[in-house]
């Protein structure tokens, strides 16, 4: 792969800019070997928490007939333990890291992103951002006082950067102000969105959560109005995340604001979809007569 879709976001370089989303895969080992051969340029873990959780009883994921899935895994994982084989897993493969990291305050957010950069982190994913785990993520990224707390007690204590993953609120661009104002490097923009989905013969919703958080195409444009939003405001580095199948997807997350991205519900319908992305980005940034694709980013915002 040529030089042309190499960038940096949160300090870390990469070769080209689709990482996969924060749980697809990413608890086990093994889940890193998939990812490599997917063709993603860093790992992205699934959110640990400090203590094991089992997560919700089934079914707790359902393809929709509009498009897309929903789901409520409940942050299912095996503690902050399990950061560690993850970890040194990607380093065989050459590849950057971020440990996606969930809690129910600062002290919990501080003690696993300190084990995780202890453990070797490229850079750790505050999830301030899931929509359907009373008390953790969405809560607290909805809150721009409390997103701050988190953001400011993390980043004081330790050194790799802070990405954090903010979901959609009425508030998220001034969330995402404050993060950025407390000490994170980068965003990740958005998360899954709160939904629900009813079974019409068993005549109850479908989760055993009842709600879930809605993901794949559905939510593009959203996800793409949130990145445009953010930038336009704080000229922030930005992982645009949500609804993306396509190198066009990506480029419009490009010309919004983002360095780079995140691919999930796609990867379960193709699995050449970062090597379509790559190909067909590579294409795009030629014709347009750009050296690199980094000269994009924003672009959309320029007169």
């Amino acid at each position: 792969m040529s030089g042309l879709l190499a960038t940096r976001v949160a300090g870390l370089l990469l070769e080209h800019p689709v990482m996969n989303a924060s749980g697809i895969l990413g608890s086990e080992p093994e889940h890193v070997d998939i990812l490599v051969a997917h063709g993603f340029a860093a790992i992205v873990t699934k959110t640990f928490t400090l203590n094991p959780r089992e997560g919700y009883a089934p079914p707790v994921l359902v393809e929709l007939r509009s498009g897309g899935f929903l789901n409520a895994i409940g942050l299912a994982n095996p503690g902050v333990e399990g950061i560690k084989p993850i970890i040194e897993r990607a380093r065989l493969h050459g590849k950057s890291v971020i440990v996606s990291i969930g809690g129910n305050g600062p002290e919990e957010f501080t003690r696993v992103a300190e084990k995780a950069e202890e453990y070797g982190a490229s850079a750790v994913e505050l999830n301030l951002s899931c929509p359907h785990v009373k008390g953790y993520g969405l809560e607290l990224g909805s809150d721009p006082s409390a997103a701050y707390s988190v953001v400011r007690e993390v980043s004081s204590v330790i050194r790799v950067p802070v990405i954090v993953k903010l979901g959609l609120t009425e508030r998220v661009v001034e969330s995402a102000g404050r993060a950025l104002e407390a000490g994170a490097r980068a965003l990740t923009l958005i998360n899954t969105i709160r939904a629900l989905a009813i079974d019409v013969y068993s005549l109850k919703p479908v989760l055993s959560n009842i709600y879930g958080g809605l993901s794949g195409t559905p939510i593009k444009p959203i996800a793409l109005r949130v990145v445009y939003d953010v930038y336009r405001e704080y000229s922030a580095e930005i992982i645009g995340c949500g609804g993306i199948s396509s190198w066009i997807d990506v480029a419009e997350f490009i010309l919004a604001g983002a360095r780079a991205v995140q691919v999930g519900s796609a990867l379960l319908k193709n699995r050449r979809v970062v090597y379509e992305i790559t190909v067909g980005l590579e294409k795009w940034v030629r014709e347009l007569g750009y050296r690199n694709i980094g000269e994009l980013v924003g672009r959309a915002h320029y007169p």
